[in-house]
């Protein structure tokens, strides 16, 4: 009889052992491979993101707007009208070849961009960092009768194209800088990485 009594208290030893073993190693587990995410602390601080623009509709812009480094990304897909118009008017621009650093070398070129229709930009005029409002439609507006659509920043009326480049005679010195980024595939781009360092 005691045999048994015995079996049984060292099975539910054995048993409840187990269990708290077992949450420990959950408990120290959760915790360990979370901290393998990028806190926000480093997101701040550069971390990449991941975008997924596999609904991102042609004329549109991305929503919510992502950020990285604690500034607005804007992503656009931008339709062949809108392309159309990078190379019109271009004598209106102060640096129509993107010659200043503010951008990538796979983006120095009149789309700005490493495939034509999707636009990625860091959203603050280079003025004094304010947010320019996406105005991409085309027509007369109260600061430009000849609009050909592009980046409007109220604060102090810079004005920039559909590529991000900067008017002339405008307070902004340069155009709207371009992020390094790469696609990690037809649907995700990710923030912060070029191509050779993924």
């Amino acid at each position: 009889m005691s045999d048994d009594i015995n079996k049984g208290r060292r099975n539910f030893l054995i048993g409840a052992t187990t269990a708290v073993g077992t949450a420990g190693v959950v408990g120290v587990a959760v915790p360990f491979l979370g901290s393998w995410n990028p806190s926000a602390k480093a997101l701040a601080a550069g971390a990449p993101i991941k975008i997924d623009i596999s609904k991102l509709q042609p004329g549109d812009m991305l929503g919510p707007i992502p950020a990285w480094r604690d500034r607005p990304i804007f992503v656009i897909r931008r339709t062949d009208a809108m392309l159309g118009l990078l190379t019109q008017n271009t004598s209106r621009l102060a640096d129509p070849k993107s010659e200043e650093p503010q951008q990538p070398a796979y983006a120095q070129n009149d789309t700005r961009s490493i495939k034509p229709e999707l636009l990625v930009l860091v959203g603050l005029c280079t003025h004094l960092g304010c947010s320019p409002k996406p105005r991409p439609v085309v027509e007369p507006t109260d600061f430009d009768p000849d609009w050909q659509g592009g980046f409007y920043c109220p604060c102090h009326g810079s004005k920039f194209d559909l590529a991000g480049r900067v008017y002339s005679g405008v307070p902004a010195p340069t155009n709207l800088e371009v992020p390094p980024y790469r696609y990690e595939s037809e649907s995700v781009i990710v923030i912060g990485e070029d191509e050779g360092t993924a």
